[in-house]
């Protein structure tokens, strides 16, 4: 009798245990997809000023216009500088590509590369949302922040894992650090300036990272006229890239 007691008593812990574990590890995938839409909508347009600053003090600024459909469309124009006007960018889930004026057919680039050079890469500058690309592996909380550890979908993606800072009250990130496989630390980003877009949309105007791998560069993302609107699927193809000035 005593056994059999105690073997139920086995059974519900077990069961309540696995129980805590997969709640939390909704709760974690539930903030994550509130941190993605407090972000952006899932379709929407935004202008971008990139500015990539050196060890000696030298920038160099990059205005880009952005569209973005569902969950893995997105496509950028280069407005200035003078020298990268009309190139644009396209990116379809993992695969992304560059178009060049008077260059020909487009040119596949991969998620590690960086067409404006600096510390953002591809996959910074033309990014998807967080729980598209990774799985939430554990989440933790102290005081008014949430840590959540996230993994990589797949080896396509540029990072390997992540670890976000969120702030419980806006579920906005804070702080995101970016791991390789290896678990070396490729760079930190660090978002700041909340500012009110419109429509709803309070999150921050600027995105900052360096890397201890490019020591003494930082790069800068600076968001503006960043709403919602909606794409008609053709504008996310490689025939529609010498077009995407028409969406202005």
């Amino acid at each position: 009798m005593n056994k059999a007691i105690t073997s139920m008593t086995v059974l519900t812990a077990f069961v309540l245990l696995m129980f805590a574990t997969s709640a939390s590890a909704l709760d974690g995938t539930a903030i994550l997809e509130q941190v993605d839409r407090k972000m952006q909508p899932e379709s929407y347009e935004m202008y971008r000023k990139l500015i990539n600053i050196e060890p000696d003090g030298n920038r160099k600024e990059y205005i880009l216009y952005t569209a973005k459909k569902d969950q893995d469309k997105m496509i950028a124009l280069f407005l200035s500088p003078a020298s990268e006007k009309g190139r644009s960018t396209l990116r379809l889930g993992d695969n992304m590509w560059l178009y060049i004026p008077n260059v020909g057919k487009p040119i596949r680039i991969t998620s590690l590369q960086s067409v404006i050079g600096g510390v953002f890469n591809n996959s910074d500058i033309l990014s998807l949302d967080y729980n598209v690309e990774y799985t939430v592996k554990n989440i933790t909380e102290e005081g008014e922040r949430y840590f959540l550890d996230l993994k990589a979908r797949n080896a396509s993606v540029a990072y390997d894992g992540l670890k976000m800072e969120v702030e419980k009250s806006t579920l906005l990130p804070m702080v995101i650090e970016c791991y390789a496989a290896s678990g070396m630390l490729i760079k930190t980003l660090r978002y700041d300036k909340i500012e009110d877009f419109g429509n709803g949309l309070v999150r921050p105007s600027v995105l900052e990272t360096d890397s201890p791998l490019y020591k003494g560069y930082k790069s800068v993302m600076v968001f503006a006229k960043l709403q919602e609107k909606e794409f008609k699927d053709e504008v996310f193809t490689l025939n529609y890239l010498p077009k995407v000035d028409e969406l202005r």
